[in-house]
């Protein structure tokens, strides 16, 4: 037994050691470890983190166009047109399961107490306009590309009438952010109190107050408060851009598209990568 652990140990001692020789194939090597890529992958990897993106493109690329076509250089604002145009048409198609978390949402809504009545009915409505929305938006898809037999006429006025529903939805939107707002105040309002008797109790019993918690809900409430200024800026963007389309015809120009469709797009962007 002494014998064989001998060797047993002489073995591991004299095991070769392969050493790994430098490859111009080791190409790998070349890239450290980083976990910024690591979120890009993981964001682009979703449907949510690949439509923002492409948001980001379609909507600035009016801008470059709107830009290019001021300095007489045609042909390179009509290859960022080439670009753009199946950007958005793909970002259309990638919507095609909308109706699934929207029925997700609904049964959430109607399953589970509101902050308030107003936001319950506010919820409900915007639940109805998405559920129209939706629909036309897919039913203006498969006509404009010929896969259902609509006409032109037909198509164009059921794309009107998707953005109808939009725009009614980005209303309704507004009034949401404002109560989402003033219930935020009243936590605020709350949480201050709370603490001010806190205080004021420490004070006659000579024992400090334990602030934990409501550091705690001061720093949710602080979240709470900067998505709401994120959605509002959102919704902003999205305003005239629902109006504009909304209307059979409208003047509002293309590079307003491009501005306002940016903000909300890198707002958006902002949101997505966060939260991946």
């Amino acid at each position: 037994m002494a014998a064989a652990s001998k060797q047993e140990v002489e073995g591991d001692v004299h095991k070769p050691v392969v050493k790994q020789s430098p490859s111009i194939l080791a190409l790998g090597k070349l890239f450290p470890a980083n976990p910024t890529l690591d979120h890009a992958v993981r964001f682009l990897s979703q449907v949510r983190g690949t439509d923002k993106t492409l948001m980001v493109v379609q909507y600035f690329s009016k801008i470059f166009i709107w830009y290019f076509l001021k300095r007489g250089r045609d042909s390179t604002a009509q290859r960022i047109k080439n670009l753009a145009g199946p950007i958005s048409d793909f970002r259309i198609l990638l919507r095609y399961y909308g109706l699934l978390p929207l029925v997700q949402w609904m049964q959430y809504v109607d399953n589970n107490p509101s902050p308030s009545p107003l936001l319950l009915l506010l919820d409900r409505l915007q639940n109805i306009c998405n559920l129209v929305y939706y629909p036309l938006e897919h039913i203006y898809w498969l006509g404009a590309h010929e896969v259902i037999p609509i006409s032109m006429e037909k198509t164009n006025k059921i794309a009107i009438w998707s953005c109808r529903f939009w725009a009614a939805y980005v209303l309704l939107q507004f009034i949401h952010l404002g109560e989402e707002y003033r219930l935020y105040k009243a936590r605020v309002q709350s949480v201050k109190a709370q603490i001010k008797a806190a205080d004021t109790k420490a004070k006659e019993t000579g024992e400090p107050a334990d602030k934990t918690v409501y550091k705690s809900e001061l720093a949710s409430l602080k979240a709470e408060k900067l998505g709401i200024i994120i959605n509002t800026i959102i919704n902003t963007g999205y305003l005239p851009l629902t109006v504009h389309w909304s209307l059979e015809k409208s003047s509002f120009p293309d590079v307003g598209v491009g501005m306002f469709g940016g903000v909300a797009a890198l707002a958006q962007f902002y949101v997505a990568w966060k939260s991946s």
